[in-house]
């Protein structure tokens, strides 16, 4: 399916790959705007998104890359920083804690979720400046903080392949920077105005609107997919040189690993 306009403009025959977390593993939209190509799937492991046979340059994923060994006041500087951009929209961008309490929180030798979580915040709160612990959409997004953070331990110079983003900061880019006026769900359920909105913006940033329309791949939903779709097109503004980091320049974990998130 061809791309338009700004979606041209990188030459050769390079694969971006936005990635967003489903309730089946990751959806991944795998974009190459020389032909004009987008690929959607769903994978179980973030490592597939590594092996896929596109070899996408550039990952954009929805996901905290680079966990402190103590948290800040008001969690990461990333959060710090982008939560003004996104208006109404702020409680989306969530606290990250520490790599001591997210590892607590995925600890399965303590079989209960509820136990898992209290361990954990008592850990966040131990190693926060603040005393300050999560929200429990957080706690939920542990195994995959997790599985992300495993695989770039491992193989160190994904950093240069790998980035965080955060769909409503990628939204707010495609907006002109400016923070999406709808939220894409209420009370649990999408919201029709506010995924219409994301599409408007899509397909304005030059996916076609046959993918943009689409119905999502299984195991995904359709903000799950407008999301992984606007995470590839901060993939592609990175490999462009056009996206900015936030904070820059950012601070490193122990193991090496950049705190920002890219629009």
């Amino acid at each position: 399916m061809p791309l338009s306009g700004g979606m041209r403009k990188v030459l050769g025959e390079t694969w971006f790959a936005g990635v967003d977390g489903c309730r089946a593993g990751w959806v991944v939209a795998f974009v190459r705007p020389q032909n004009g190509e987008v690929r959607l799937r769903v994978v179980p492991h973030f490592a597939e998104v590594i092996a896929a046979p596109e070899a996408p340059a550039i990952i954009a994923v929805d996901i905290p890359i680079g966990l402190p060994e103590h948290s800040g006041l008001r969690g990461r500087s990333p959060e710090r920083e982008v939560r003004p951009l996104v208006g109404q929209r702020r409680s989306s961008v969530f606290r990250v804690p520490s790599r001591q309490a997210v590892y607590v929180g995925v600890d399965h030798s303590v079989p209960d979720d509820k136990e898992r979580y209290i361990k954990a915040c008592a850990v966040a709160r131990a190693t926060s400046v603040d005393k300050k612990a999560f929200g429990k959409q957080t706690f939920y997004l542990f195994p995959k903080i997790v599985e992300v953070d495993k695989v770039l331990r491992a193989q160190n110079k994904l950093i240069n392949r790998v980035y965080e983003t955060h769909p409503e900061l990628a939204f707010w880019r495609l907006n002109g920077g400016r923070a999406l006026g709808e939220p894409k769900r209420v009370k649990g359920s999408c919201h029709d105005p506010g995924l219409a909105l994301r599409r408007s913006r899509l397909i304005e940033a030059g996916f076609p609107a046959a993918v943009v329309n689409n119905v999502p791949p299984k195991g995904a939903s359709p903000d799950d997919l407008l999301d992984a779709l606007a995470c590839a097109a901060i993939a592609q503004r990175i490999h462009q040189g056009l996206a900015q980091r936030f904070p820059d320049p950012p601070e490193h974990d122990a193991c090496g690993l950049p705190m920002a998130i890219w629009a």
